[in-house]
């Protein structure tokens, strides 16, 4: 529960501290609402999740917060483990050297330590590091029988706990054993050291490992750190106050000064700066913001001052969406997952198995004492064997992938778009706002006889005033330059693909494509001819029908992208083939391709065969991607097998998308693909780390390298095997945080 303070004139009104109403000045009144708890979620194992900390039932990992918060400390696991570690290190070293040192020349510790005495010593020293060390382990170990989900902590409990229940009876009563386990001097060996330095090498990969997977939320860190935790609010007044970040509503008008972060996703209303907005898009290049201009929250105000009036706050803002997109996608799980996760459902018992068979052959044909061999080896095999980094190899490449896209401007929405983008060999992109800039002007008006430009453009202005397209909104911000007085249209509507049309001083207009023409039985006469000539400059050319009859072409320039020329070269030296779709007739439509050099072009398209052409495309066996920013493309955006949305575009497309570019810039598709190469190439890597380390480690410690070259593999050794084969596959799955777009 938290408390809030709301209006009770104006409900709208919510603040998170006392304060008056900005609307009618009344004394806000404190209400409690329910907040969402925070949720924790397995490392390894996406779908599992809770509302408080514990462990994952499966594979026995502690839960991590599902988002990470910027101030937070490190986690109460890696206090407890590297608390157990050091405290077992103490215990461990004498127990190793008293069980170790009559290997030295004049065996020392005998002399030191008498053989009825040292048992008791070496019981002594492991008892704390057994029982408490490595007591999260044989509690996990213990959950993962009950529930017959068998992992990691299975083999590390069970090898440790018969390593410590053997030498502890034979410590206490050596006499139980047969001759099978004494040696040639009558003694029954014990492996307390063996259980101890176990257990401190295991807590020592486990303190490396999560050390090492804290890193891979750095990225999440770094987009919370962008946000200021105050603003400076300017009041209907003039009057202007700091108040905290979390007390911004929708409408406020902020003041930024030179060098400060912008609070909130805003537009500018007065002023003129630049700002830098790198650590959200990754674009190095400070953008000049003026009066009208979209400011992203996080992004860096340079030497100018601007005010500007918030419209989106809180977790609305595109800073908040990219650090839960980039959370969420963290704990998605990627196809190649599954493999991994078949894998480990029969290794563990497969592993007790093979430990089983270990005993029992060194039982029977191995040298005396031959028990003793038969236990060492039985427990190499569970502590070698174990299977972490197997489970680690995917999840922790794609949290790292994904957090390392964000700092670049591109958002993965889950595991399976990082892996499929390197596949895609067809990328089909809308034109306006993707492939141009999405903000069209008005390049020329030419008017039918008897009409003037102002007469018509109030008409045109008015009408299109009720319209949300760029081009709609291009015609009426050049009338109102013109200091044209708009007014409102009656019976407005608007035709999808084709135009709109309302009343304008009972005046009926429309205005559209040709389409829109033919549906209203009217020839535009030479102005067909005159619109040609633009649109084979690439430009848009709208035919303006008043009352029936032709009055104007008013013709739109949406200039290409500079980006856009890159990425397409780029694009088509990596063999993919682009596909524009676009509402525009044919000849403008073809006049912007053949400036790009793209191969195909579907114009004339309505919103409902965008998605018919993504299907065709997929239908033929091309593994599709499309890119676009608008509500329109959300179907086709969907469809693809991978949906990539423009950042300045639409909410619903982005949300239709796997992939978004931040900046809606097309380079970042070549960025992305790069990068989904290098991220799957990294999970290759580590899962061929973790295979091939359990098919050599495996037969190594059952002892096969003992009748030829008489080497055996001490569990000491297993355990600190075990360890860093983890942390190698971390390791190796942090070396993605360095990536960029030409490695």
């Amino acid at each position: 529960m938290t408390a809030k303070w709301t209006c009770p004139m104006h409900p709208e009104v919510s603040s998170e501290h006392a304060g008056n109403c900005p609307k009618c000045a009344m004394a806000l009144e404190k209400v409690v609402v329910a907040t969402k708890a925070r949720q924790y979620v397995c490392p390894m194992h996406a779908e599992i999740i809770r509302d408080e900390p514990g462990e994952c039932p499966i594979c026995g990992m502690t839960l991590e917060p599902m988002l990470v918060a910027e101030d937070e400390d490190d986690n109460e696991e890696l206090i407890d483990m590297t608390r157990r570690f050091w405290i077992s290190v103490i215990f461990t070293v004498p127990l190793f050297l008293i069980a170790m040192g009559d290997l030295l020349p004049g065996k020392p510790m005998s002399s030191l330590l008498p053989n009825t005495v040292r048992p008791w010593v070496e019981l002594f020293l492991a008892t704390p590091v057994v029982l408490w060390g490595a007591w999260p382990f044989f509690v996990r170990g213990w959950r993962s029988v009950v529930t017959m989900n068998l992992n990691m902590f299975t083999l590390i409990g069970l090898g440790v706990a018969v390593a410590y229940g053997y030498s502890l009876v034979a410590a206490v009563m050596p006499s139980l054993f047969p001759d099978a386990f004494r040696d040639v001097n009558g003694h029954v060996a014990l492996y307390f050291e063996a259980a101890g330095v176990i257990v401190t090498l295991v807590l020592l990969g486990q303190v490396l490992e999560l050390r090492a997977r804290s890193q891979t939320g750095s990225a999440i860190k770094a987009l919370l750190g962008l946000t200021p935790k105050t603003a400076r609010r300017v009041s209907a007044t003039g009057e202007e106050e700091d108040v905290p970040i979390e007390s911004i509503l929708v409408g406020d008008l902020l003041r930024i000064r030179p060098g400060e972060k912008v609070p909130v996703d805003g537009r500018v209303t007065e002023g003129h700066s630049s700002v830098d907005e790198s650590m959200v898009s990754g674009e190095p290049v400070p953008v000049e913001k003026r009066t009208n201009d979209q400011v992203i929250g996080g992004t860096v105000n340079g030497t100018g001052a601007l005010v500007i009036r918030a419209e989106r706050v809180g977790a609305d803002t595109l800073l908040s969406r990219i650090v839960q997109m980039v959370a969420d996608a963290q704990r998605s799980r990627a196809p190649i997952q599954k493999l991994a996760d078949t894998v480990a459902g029969y290794f563990v018992p497969a592993v007790v198995l093979a430990s089983i068979i270990s005993f029992v052959v060194w039982a029977l044909v191995g040298p005396e004492p031959s028990m003793s061999y038969a236990l060492i080896n039985a427990i190499a095999v569970l502590i070698i064997a174990c299977p972490c980094a197997l489970g680690l190899a995917t999840p922790i490449s794609i949290m790292v992938a994904t957090g390392r896209g964000a700092s670049m401007g591109v958002l993965f929405k889950n595991a399976e778009a990082v892996e499929l983008m390197r596949d895609i060999d067809t990328l089909v992109v809308d034109k306006t706002g993707t492939l141009t800039v999405g903000k069209p002007e008005v390049a020329a008006v030419l008017c039918a006889e008897g009409w003037d430009e102002t007469s018509l453009l109030r008409l045109a202005g008015s009408v299109e005033r009720s319209s949300e397209h760029p081009l709609s909104a291009a015609i009426v911000s050049y009338a109102e330059a013109q200091g044209i007085e708009l007014t409102v249209a009656e019976d407005f509507n608007s035709i999808t693909g084709k135009g709109v049309v309302g009343t304008v001083d009972d005046r009926v207009t429309a205005i559209g494509n040709s389409a829109l023409l033919k549906d209203r039985n009217v020839d535009a006469g030479d102005l067909t001819r005159r619109a040609d000539e633009h649109r084979a400059k690439g430009e848009t050319a709208m035919y303006v029908v008043v009352d029936e009859k032709i009055a104007a072409v008013v013709v739109v320039a949406d200039p290409i992208k500079e980006s856009t020329y890159d990425a397409i070269q780029r694009l088509h030296q990596e063999k993919v083939s682009i596909v524009m779709l676009t509402g525009d007739n044919e000849k403008t439509a073809q006049a912007v391709a053949s400036r790009l050099g793209l191969e195909r072009v579907f114009a004339d398209v309505l919103p409902a065969q965008k998605l018919a052409v993504v299907k065709e495309l997929q239908a033929d066996g091309r593994i599709v991607a499309m890119a676009g920013d608008g509500v329109n493309d959300a179907p086709a955006l969907a469809q693809a097998q991978i949906g990539i949305a423009m950042g300045t575009g639409t909410d619903v497309a982005m949300e239709s998308a796997g992939v978004t570019l931040v900046k809606g810039d097309l380079r970042g598709i070549a960025s992305a693909r790069a990068l989904s190469r290098a991220t799957m190439r990294n999970i290759r890597q580590n899962l061929f780390f973790a295979f091939a380390y359990n098919a050599l480690g495996i037969p190594v410690a059952a002892g096969v390298l003992y009748p030829v070259f008489g080497l055996l593999l001490s569990p000491m050794i297993a355990a600190a095997a075990m360890s860093l084969s983890s942390v190698s596959v971390i390791a190796n799955a942090l070396r993605l945080r360095k990536f960029t777009a030409t490695t």
